[in-house]
């Protein structure tokens, strides 16, 4: 039973167990003020079905809590909102199945639900020495397209544009790594703050290589002086980080190959020693200002 009652009445499939994810994001903080409701709505369910790929979970439902200021609570900005979120639920077929709506500063806060199989949950502390570093699609986007919405709106390419609005969660990639991977996360603060948590849950180092990073041509023909440090702390760009054993790489190489997902291998793990960073690139320990966004500083 969904929308219409107290509460939602869900039924997981037999054999399965659920995976749960809040993300709230925050006007001029996680989207520009100046956005609208359709791009806000697509943003917001995106960002959070990214975390049921990086668990290799199979989105299935989500409720929404959406705050909003007196002078957005018209009919069009509601129905551009909601065609909004209706069009990434039936991308990804989850269901909205219950939720609230208050008044005050606009804030969207999402919890989504997913199934995966018993035990096959990726989590982010199963990496193991040797183990080779992925990431997927390309980093820095967030970054960069952030910069030029905040600054020159009209300039942005449709790529960016897109890259920011409606990020895509790789779900069949995380759904596909639950054979393969040995740890997972995904990558909103940054690819060193993200891949430092695997180092500590892991209890290894990281060991990255600058020119393996997957960056887009578009970047560095526009913004070659920036292009390194928004890849490695910029965030926002919803791609997978996860590590993959040597017994498994023939496998998966032909795996990636077949399914036609953009994957690219940027270092390796390696053992931890007494007082070393969490993330080397290049061989140096990159220094305390790498470690992403934080909303606390």
């Amino acid at each position: 039973m969904g929308i219409g009652d107290d509460a939602a009445i869900l039924a997981p499939t037999e054999g399965h167990q659920l995976a749960l994810a809040t993300d709230s994001l925050v006007a001029s903080v996680h989207f520009p003020d100046k956005a609208n409701a359709y791009q806000i709505a697509t943003r917001s369910l995106c960002v959070n079905l990214s975390d049921m790929a990086a668990m290799g979970a199979i989105p299935k439902w989500f409720t929404l809590a959406l705050t909003l200021p007196q002078h957005l609570a018209t009919t069009d900005w509601l129905q551009d909102f909601s065609q909004g979120l209706a069009e990434v639920a039936k991308q990804y077929n989850v269901a909205l199945v219950g939720g609230d709506t208050t008044a005050g500063p606009l804030t969207i806060s999402i919890t989504v639900a997913g199934e995966l199989l018993a035990g096959e949950a990726l989590c982010r502390g199963g990496a193991q020495v040797d183990d080779s570093i992925y990431v997927s699609g390309t980093l820095g986007d967030g970054a960069a397209s952030l910069l030029v919405l905040t600054e020159n709106p009209e300039t942005i390419s449709e790529r960016l544009l897109q890259r920011f609005y409606f990020p895509q969660p790789q779900i069949a990639l995380g759904v596909g790594l639950r054979d393969f991977a040995t740890a997972c996360i995904d990558i909103s603060d940054g690819l060193v703050a993200d891949l430092g948590h695997i180092c500590k849950a892991s209890g290894l180092v990281a060991a990255i290589k600058s020119d393996l990073l997957p960056i887009h041509s578009e970047l560095k023909d526009n913004h070659s002086n920036q292009v390194l440090e928004w890849a490695l702390t910029g965030g926002d760009d919803y791609q997978l980080c996860f590590t993959v054993p040597e017994s498994k790489q023939a496998a998966f190489d032909a795996w990636v190959q077949q399914a036609n997902i953009p994957v690219t291998k940027i270092g390796n793990m390696t053992q931890l020693q007494h007082n070393q960073d969490a993330v080397l690139l290049d061989d140096q320990a990159l220094s305390a200002h790498f470690g992403g966004y934080t909303h606390f500083k």
